[in-house]
């Protein structure tokens, strides 16, 4: 018989809270992703309930590559390696490693937070990574800094993406229908049905206005950015406006309003999701960040939000 007193790991949900005058940020330490941030009354992440299982990615960390790659399979420097996919049905790798493994705090002190954790080479992913992200709350601004290090002996190759579902004030299915959304981007990368690359770019018209039924699960680039070298997304719905705003690491946007969600979420809010490269990057070399042993990347994306 075992000792009854003998210890257990903790099974609570563990995360950990920031907060700046009426505004709360919640990061879930299973994935540090973002579980809630709520500015008075106001969701602006369209969130989830704390120890759920976040559906679609929400508020997720998408390490060492966002989106898909086909058939989990890709070739670096001569060496194949091959990724566990979702199904035979859905023979995809997805948005990633970290989306449920335990992340740390690294640093916390009024309004701030740092959280990390290490990819740690596996088969289909052979490098070894370490993240950590720095998380500033301020007044109607959230800045996220997200830093990567080269922590093994060859050079490494990867993508990130991050997944936040921007909320409108919508609670039911089909709420963005009124939401109106402009996007800085000039090009659009054409998708198959499972939403990876054709080979084909057409130009994309940015102004999208009013979302009525209008349905995107869109990879898009050539980012039009402002003087400080910013790009900059704005949605505005019943709950007010939100712009998210990305720096010069980001070339790319990913826009998907959330149509094959289960019932009670399905376009309930816009996911915006900056990303260093397209679908497939691994497999296609399309923007990828190479490190080599020992270097770092960072780049760094907000959200602000008002009336």
């Amino acid at each position: 018989m075992s000792d009854p007193t003998a210890p257990w790991p903790a099974t609570e949900p563990t995360e950990v809270v920031v907060s700046a005058g009426d505004t709360r940020l919640v990061v879930d330490l299973r994935g540090g992703t973002l579980r809630a941030l709520i500015a008075g009354d106001r969701e602006v992440l369209d969130g989830y309930p704390a120890g759920a299982l976040p559906s679609g990615r929400r508020g997720g960390v998408l390490l060492p590559w966002p989106n898909r790659v086909r058939d989990g399979r890709w070739t670096w420097r001569g060496e194949e390696h091959r990724l566990e996919v979702s199904s035979a049905e859905k023979p995809v790798a997805i948005h990633g490693l970290v989306s449920w493994q335990p992340w740390s705090v690294l640093a916390q002190a009024d309004g701030a937070v740092t959280v990390g954790t290490v990819v740690e080479p596996r088969p289909g992913y052979p490098f070894r990574l370490a993240a950590a992200f720095d998380h500033r709350l301020e007044a109607g601004r959230l800045t996220v800094t997200a830093r990567v290090r080269n922590a093994g002996d060859a050079a490494a190759p990867f993508g990130l993406g991050l997944h936040p579902y921007l909320g409108v004030g919508a609670t039911e299915d089909g709420g963005i229908a009124d939401a109106e959304l402009s996007l800085p981007a000039r090009t659009e990368l054409v998708v198959d049905a499972a939403g990876l690359p054709t080979g084909e770019r057409r130009p994309f018209d940015g102004a999208v206005g009013r979302l009525g039924e209008r349905s995107f699960d869109t990879p898009l680039t050539d980012l039009e950015r402002d003087g400080d070298g910013w790009a900059r997304v704005r949605l505005r719905g019943p709950a007010g406006w939100t712009e998210l705003a990305v720096d010069p690491a980001w070339g790319w946007l990913q826009v998907y309003t959330g149509d094959t969600l289960s019932p009670g979420e399905r376009r309930r809010s816009v996911a915006v999701e900056p990303m260093t490269c397209p679908p497939n990057a691994l497999a296609d070399g399309a923007d990828l960040v190479v490190l080599e042993p020992g270097a770092d990347w960072s780049g760094t994306w907000s959200l602000a939000w008002g009336d």
